[in-house]
């Protein structure tokens, strides 16, 4: 399957990058279940999915007031971390994705602008072998507002010198293209996993 792009020349590309890069979510999803399962904590999948893009600590903290549970915020990020961390072996790119940035590179410069941690972005990246085609990384911890708020990809344009108008976002999530669109953006949804298999 083909992803449909507006039809006109962008100064930059920005991308997220679990389940837009990185066809990381479903990984991420088992290693939540199984922190979370730790303190009887229950994630439904489709919570989890509309959720994307949200700090982790953030998630963990939301959790606590869903389920009036008490479980400390960080060691249970940490927890889901290293589970995750274990999986990279098994971590692919997302195909439709990666045409884009082949076709690209060079040419324009590149930023991901994601709500998960810097050490946890580099290292999917670097399992992909594709760090090193991205000019800045704008993670969880460097601006104030997370998704659907625009705070990290007007951040990821004036490191990169280009005008929001002049970038395309990248995006696998609902709350991932209103911060886009809230930016000034033009954006392209990237389908899900079980979307993409069924195309």
């Amino acid at each position: 399957m083909k992803l449909k792009l507006p039809e006109r020349q962008f100064g930059a590309y920005l991308f997220d990058c679990d389940g837009t890069i990185a066809d990381s979510m479903p990984l991420h999803y088992v290693a939540w279940k199984r922190a979370l399962g730790e303190w009887n904590c229950d994630f439904e999948e489709e919570l989890f999915y509309s959720w994307g893009g949200m700090p982790i600590a953030e998630i963990v903290a939301t959790l606590n007031e869903k389920h009036g549970l008490k479980m400390p915020v960080e060691d249970v990020a940490r927890r889901k971390e290293s589970l995750y961390y274990e999986m990279l072996p098994q971590l692919k790119v997302v195909p439709e994705v990666l045409e884009h940035i082949e076709a690209q590179h060079g040419r324009i410069p590149f930023a991901v602008v994601s709500g998960s941690t810097r050490e946890s972005v580099k290292a999917s990246l670097e399992t992909l072998k594709l760090l090193d085609r991205f000019d800045t990384l704008v993670c969880a911890g460097e601006y104030t507002r997370s998704k659907p708020d625009p705070e990290g990809f007007l951040l990821a344009a004036s490191m990169l010198r280009v005008a929001p108008k002049d970038c395309l976002v990248f995006e696998d999530t609902e709350m991932g293209i209103q911060a886009a669109t809230a930016a000034g953006m033009a954006s392209v949804k990237v389908p899900a996993p079980w979307e993409r298999r069924e195309s």
